[in-house]
């Protein structure tokens, strides 16, 4: 392990392990791809800033289905009041760095990976770093980063770099793809111009213009984009990571039906409803401004 202290990366790869072969190891993957798909995967990088709620279960997913090389990023460490939903939020792994847990836990799926990993999170100083040579990116920020999120997405339209952001809402997950060609994360939020409770209200409702998931929050004391809290499960976590890794499927190997933004997509468990709708003009269109005027009087 080389570490590179002016960035804080650490670059990782093995040869393998004794036991360990990459076409047994993802074998029953065949059939849902071709074993040639596969071996595309296997070359791929991709990119998952946040390691906690919903980054740490997608790099397990999308290690899982034999991707060949990771960049992930995090500064936080773990602690109890993640154990609710968090996939390395352990006893073992209290106060641990949450890359490092979430790294090794890659490293034991497959030990061939090519990790590279950032301690510092993802900065203004890094972020080149950080998507060089990526394929995909997938977004695993706190909802509340909104400036580095923004950052990376704009970063990876001008890197032409697909990226995938799906967000755990209730018992549900609300999902969203970014092509290079097609619209953009700014266009699709409209986060300019809007203060910070404002651009919190933008994403949020951005993410699930359907709100399938209001009906089932039972204390919405516990919702304030004002503070910055709110509640979250395990269930929503795990269904965010599912949808992601389809959507990576799709990206990476450029086929299944694919419907990025404008178009949102939202599925609830717990109500039983799925929702894929086209909003031509992401959060400037006039019912979604008629919900943003109302949601912003009632968080302010």
């Amino acid at each position: 392990m080389t570490v590179l202290a002016a960035s804080q990366v650490q670059e990782s790869s093995t040869d393998g392990c004794a036991g360990f072969s990459y076409d047994a190891a993802f074998s029953r993957n065949i059939g849902w791809v071709t074993r040639e798909e596969q071996q595309k995967l296997r070359g791929k990088r991709v990119a998952i800033a946040g390691m906690g709620g919903v980054g740490g279960i997608h790099a397990i997913t999308l290690a899982r289905l034999g991707i060949g090389a990771f960049s992930i990023a995090d500064f936080d460490h773990f602690d109890v009041v993640n154990f609710n939903r968090q996939i390395g939020a352990t006893v073992s792994t209290l106060q641990e760095p949450k890359v490092s847990v979430m790294a090794e836990q890659v490293r034991n799926i497959n030990p061939e990976v090519d990790l590279r990993v950032f301690s510092e999170g993802v900065t203004n100083e890094n972020i080149d770093a950080f998507l060089n040579g990526v394929d995909l990116y997938v977004d695993g920020f706190d909802f509340f980063a909104l400036d580095i999120r923004r950052k990376v997405f704009a970063k990876c339209r001008e890197l032409e770099i697909p990226a995938v952001t799906a967000a755990p809402l209730g018992m549900g997950t609300a999902y969203l793809c970014f092509t290079p060609d097609g619209m953009s994360f700014e266009d699709y939020f409209q986060f300019e111009g809007e203060d910070e409770l404002g651009q919190y209200c933008q994403f949020y409702l951005g993410l699930a213009p359907s709100e399938l998931h209001r009906s089932s929050l039972m204390d919405s004391s516990q919702l304030n984009l004002k503070e910055e809290r709110g509640p979250s499960t395990a269930a929503g976590c795990q269904l965010a990571a599912g949808v992601a890794g389809a959507q990576a499927v799709k990206l990476l190997l450029g086929r299944g039906p694919l419907k990025p933004a404008p178009w949102y997509h939202h599925f609830d468990a717990y109500e039983g409803e799925f929702v894929t709708k086209r909003l031509p003009s992401g959060n400037k269109n006039f019912s979604q401004k008629l919900k943003l005027k109302k949601m912003k009087e009632q968080f302010a």
